[in-house]
């Protein structure tokens, strides 16, 4: 169990597009998700599985405007050396990046959109499925201040479904942009969502075509672990 969640990657690279999920591994994925614990066995989620070629070529051409929020807020988050990330041991190289988002404080004119959009419709039209994982805002797991628990609960239908997908040999990458509000609007009305979910995320699963390979760093145990009090660091 701790090989398989330790060689679950983001699968950022194109999908073989002739290579369909047979119907009995998509079902796995699917189970995988039915029996995440929830909130309150609340099980808060509907899934809708896009595998039709003209879907994910509708999808793919869906313009998303920049987000000016998540690329400040990632500029944080990169290295831009090997190094440089082995020795913060959080985030990733800013090299996965366009770079006009590579700066610490970007401008709406100076953000290039039409390289990603174009790269994301090349991504979203090889892939053999497309998962989006919706959810009612209106419920909400009791005395979960914001849905809390109710997002935890989305959190581990993801991870289930990620390391089964890992487990058959499926890669995944989420797609955050297709969750933003101008593109979700676009994605809702294409495959006749009602208005009163929003999507939560979006799975990308296929076959890549190349190896993936990217140096992926986390953080020593004694970073984050604290026994019996704060202030004691690691399990000694």
């Amino acid at each position: 169990m701790l090989n398989l969640i330790k060689s679950r990657q983001s699968s950022r690279a194109l999908f073989d597009p002739e290579r369909a999920i047979p119907k009995e591994d998509m079902e796995k994925i699917l189970e995988a998700a039915r029996w995440a614990p929830t909130a309150h066995n609340m099980q808060n989620f509907e899934i809708v599985v896009v595998d039709d070629e003209k879907s994910l070529a509708a999808i793919g051409e869906i313009k998303r405007s920049p987000n000016l929020t998540f690329i400040r807020e990632n500029y944080q988050q990169l290295s831009f050396s090997e190094d440089e990330l082995r020795r913060k041991k959080v985030g990733i190289l800013g090299a996965m990046f366009p770079k006009s988002w590579q700066t610490p404080d970007p401008k709406l004119e100076d953000v290039k959109n039409e390289d990603r959009d174009a790269f994301m419709a090349r991504q979203i039209l090889s892939s053999s499925a497309l998962l989006f994982v919706l959810y009612d805002p209106r419920r909400r797991a009791p005395a979960s201040e914001n849905d809390f628990l109710g997002a935890i609960s989305l959190g581990c239908a993801m991870e289930n479904m990620w390391l089964m997908a890992v487990s058959l040999g499926i890669g995944v990458h989420i797609v955050s942009s297709l969750s933003e509000k101008g593109t979700e609007k676009e994605i809702k009305k294409l495959l006749g969502i009602p208005d009163n979910f929003i999507i939560g995320f979006t799975m990308r699963l296929g076959y890549p075509v190349a190896p993936i390979n990217y140096l992926r760093v986390r953080r020593d145990l004694e970073d984050f672990t604290h026994h019996n009090g704060f202030k004691n660091k690691g399990l000694d």
